[in-house]
């Protein structure tokens, strides 16, 4: 080479960056990578003896429910008479909701399918890596977007007459404001919801919203898919 160049060793760690190593080989000596060992543990007894603990907790927990409530089993099944209201088993009764609400292939082909696009789509892009919380830089630009993809949802809710989507829609989004509008103070609970990135939200917005069509079409939900109580 006709230029001289300088490298220096040293450790080093950043997430953001790829990781990048330089190994200097000569004739008597090979690269090696040495590291300390953890702490270390055989997985038996210390392992499997907690999980057997924890069985027969489960197990005995289980049998003691079992004897003080009957299961919910109704008449034999007869292919003549359909129950009223026919509901789904609880993981789907977040989609059997949404299907009072909207279109059948709206509710059960486009919803669900935009999840497992994201999911597919989400590895290929550096999402969170730093982490940083929503409103840490760009606030302007950043609040228009949010809070304009938040109203937008909303007016499509509304137009639906979708109040249990809307409710947690609505709360996610105040929580959000508080947030963005809250000044560094020593409150705990406004710096929590400073320091929540991205991703926090969008979570938070998808958990919130399937518990809520969930809790609905399990207790709140009678004949015809009407609106009862549960205590009725």
């Amino acid at each position: 080479m006709s230029q001289k160049s300088s490298y220096e060793a040293g450790f080093g760690s950043d997430a953001v960056k790829d990781p990048q190593r330089i190994v200097f080989v000569t004739k008597k000596t090979s690269a090696k990578v040495k590291g300390r060992a953890g702490k270390q543990l055989m997985s038996f007894p210390h392992v499997l003896l907690r999980e057997a603990i924890a069985l027969e907790i489960l197990t005995v927990a289980l049998v003691g429910v079992a004897l003080a409530w009957d299961a919910p089993l109704e008449q034999l099944a007869n292919p003549l008479l359909t129950p009223n209201p026919a509901k789904a088993p609880w993981y789907f009764l977040g989609l059997q909701e949404l299907l009072h609400y909207f279109p059948p292939v709206v509710a059960g082909i486009l919803m669900p399918g935009l999840v497992v696009a994201a999911l597919v789509v989400v590895p290929y892009f550096d999402v969170n890596v730093k982490g940083e919380p929503l409103w840490a830089a760009d606030r302007r630009r950043r609040s228009l977007i949010f809070f304009g993809a938040a109203m937008v949802l909303l007016l499509i809710f509304g137009f639906y007459r979708a109040w249990d989507v809307v409710v947690p829609t609505a709360i996610c989004g105040a929580l959000a404001l508080v947030g963005f509008i809250a000044r560094p103070s020593g409150n705990r609970l406004t710096e929590f919801f400073r320091s929540r990135p991205l991703s926090w939200w969008v979570m938070s917005w998808f958990i919130a919203v399937s518990l809520t069509l969930t809790l609905i079409g399990t207790l709140f939900r009678g004949p015809g898919w009407s609106w009862v109580w549960p205590w009725r």
